[in-house]
């Protein structure tokens, strides 16, 4: 024996099937970019540089499937010749409601003796673009302090090398209300804990023979290891966490190991 669906039946069913269909796209999360704009201590490294590792290499792992991490950082850049070059403008064209830049300069903006070389107010004009043009496209600017060098004094106290460039950045954050993460101090205070030697694990330190990027070795102070890198990008995951973004719920715990790694 058949049944027959009335057509107020099928009305009805059509209501039901459509709504849920729409309370499922409603619910659903829409996909998020994180744009990385900074230089080489973030920067993806091509293998000829290996074991040299940019923070920002493991922090794309470190969310779900709805979080794409898109890492324009590139070596030596400052915030003067990311925006010369046409790599900020790649950033700003990309970019939609919703999305993140972390933006993190100072290595090559801060050193007279490099054309990357900014004086402090250009400096501060250049990060006021970044936030302006971000925010414009409704996308959530993140400023970043300058991560530190490897420097210790004679007594086995980590030496700031930031000092100036930093303050800018907290200053403007906090002048802006735009989120902080404070990278140049979190890292020293990691240097500090681990002390002289310790920390050398976590830059690109290598004996002669070590590696065949590196036949002569290396002792670098300013770039990370794996480790390193690690270590680095869980700082800034923390940060995430801390300040309470949005993203922080996005991150995918079962990717958190290898930042604990030791």
């Amino acid at each position: 024996m058949s049944t027959k669906i009335k057509p107020k039946g099928l009305l009805f069913t059509g209501i039901l099937i459509g709504a849920v269909l729409l309370m499922s796209f409603i619910i659903t999360p829409g996909r998020v970019t994180v744009y990385l704009a900074g230089d080489s201590t973030m920067a993806i490294k091509q293998p000829k540089a290996f074991p040299e590792t940019g923070w920002g290499m493991p922090f794309s792992l470190l969310f779900d499937s709805t979080v794409t991490v898109d890492n324009r950082a590139q070596n030596g850049r400052s915030t003067k010749t990311f925006i010369s070059e046409g790599l900020w403008d790649g950033i700003v064209s990309s970019l939609h409601e919703g999305d993140y830049v972390f933006i993190q300069f100072g290595h090559n903006d801060e050193v007279p003796t490099k054309k990357s070389y900014i004086n402090e107010q250009g400096y501060r004009d250049n990060l006021e673009t970044f936030i302006r043009e971000t925010r414009d496209k409704k996308a959530i600017p993140v400023l970043l302090t300058p991560v530190a060098r490897r420097k210790f004094d004679t007594t086995g106290t980590v030496v700031g090398t930031h000092e100036v460039y930093s303050a800018i950045v907290r200053k403007l954050a906090d002048e802006q209300k735009v989120p902080l993460i404070d990278l140049d101090r979190e890292s020293q205070a990691l240097f500090q804990k681990l002390g002289p030697e310790e920390s050398k694990k976590l830059f690109n330190y290598l004996a002669p023979g070590e590696s065949i990027n590196y036949p002569n070795g290396q002792a670098d102070n300013t770039h990370f290891s794996k480790l390193g890198a690690r270590k680095i990008a869980g700082i800034v995951l923390n940060g995430i966490r801390l300040l309470k973004l949005e993203l922080a719920r996005h991150i995918a715990l079962s990717n958190l190991k290898p930042v604990d790694e030791k």
